[in-house]
């Protein structure tokens, strides 16, 4: 008896271009901590599921190293998984809600067998729409450090899921039955990675992760528009034609001024800036992240994107406020 899955078969770029002329929304989603249940998470769904979604991100996580004190004084070093069970969460999202589903695949903390093991998983569970990303470095760690026997660059892993699409194992063996084939998007980041030398390199790869078969790209959060705009006039001059799909994220606390740009390597503007200092609470900060995201929003879709997508964490609420406002 076969297993009773809701299966999509369009792309996110079908979805995206299926009806170009309204404007639609996706949005990401962290899986739950070990241990606190999905009960959570579907709240953040269910505040989020009638505005038709196109899609749902959803991130994943390895395992990083924690520090635990002994009971003889002495520290020891731990690897543990904060956040397991992507694939899972991916499934019991497009099962309960019907909205395609977008799990992120990495390459860090997983092996080669690791990321064949998951694709194979996520083929029985009929989805066939993934990020591919490299994934952060660990704390630990000064530089990215692959997993031994793992990928160091997204391109690896991109040639790795082509292949399998191709019916070829990791090690080189046919597969008997390929099922039906990955479709994928990547990372991109209009103010350069933090690692790059230069935007114009950093664009470079993404002109590669293209060639080698990714279907679109979704950026890095941004607050100025026109680091978005003239991100994705380079790239079409350098060739890069797959759909560039803008990532937002509400402006939510006074910490976050000089919190955000360390931790996503992006600049705040100087109009936002100087209206985050006139706030007092973190309450006026949130009303001033809707008031700005919904105006930077009307303003993407004004030059013709149709498909913004939003990351959620800590802002679920704001992002609800946004998208009443705009669709």
């Amino acid at each position: 008896m076969q297993p009773n899955v809701y299966i999509f078969e369009m792309t996110v770029v079908d979805l995206i271009n299926k009806d170009t002329s309204h404007k639609h929304f996706s949005f990401e989603v962290l899986p739950p901590l070990k241990g606190a249940g999905i009960e959570k998470l579907f709240a953040t769904i269910d505040k989020l599921k009638d505005f038709n979604p196109l899609f749902i991100n959803i991130t994943t996580h390895h395992s990083e190293f924690v520090y635990k004190q002994l009971d003889n004084g002495l520290l020891e070093r731990q690897r543990i998984r904060r956040r397991p069970g992507t694939i899972a969460v991916a499934a019991a999202i497009q099962n309960k809600y019907h909205i395609p589903v977008q799990p992120h695949i990495i390459c860090s903390g997983a092996t080669v067998e690791d990321i064949e093991y998951e694709l194979i998983d996520l083929q029985f569970l009929g989805i066939n729409n993934v990020l591919l990303l490299r994934g952060d470095k660990a704390k630990e760690d000064r530089r990215f450090m692959p997993t031994p026997g793992g990928h160091a660059h997204t391109t690896d892993l991109i040639k790795q899921v082509v292949e399998f699409n191709n019916g070829i194992f990791a090690n080189g063996e046919p597969i008997k039955n390929p099922g039906v084939k990955f479709d994928f998007g990547v990372a991109c980041y209009p103010e350069k990675h933090e690692e790059a030398p230069n935007l114009e390199m950093d664009m470079e790869y993404l002109k590669m992760k293209q060639d080698l078969g990714a279907q679109y790209a979704v950026t890095q959060l941004f607050y100025d528009n026109e680091k978005y705009f003239s991100f994705v006039e380079k790239a079409r001059q350098m060739g890069i034609t797959i759909p560039i799909i803008p990532g937002i994220k509400p402006f939510a606390k006074l910490s976050q001024l000089t919190m955000v740009p360390k931790t996503f390597h992006c600049d705040i503007p100087q109009a936002l800036a100087e209206e985050a200092i006139k706030c007092h609470t973190d309450e006026e900060a949130r009303q001033l992240g809707i008031e700005w995201t919904t105006s930077q929003c009307k303003e993407l879709y004004a030059h013709g994107i149709n498909n913004i997508h939003f990351y959620t964490v800590s802002a679920v609420d704001s992002v609800v406020e946004v998208t009443k406002r705009l669709l």
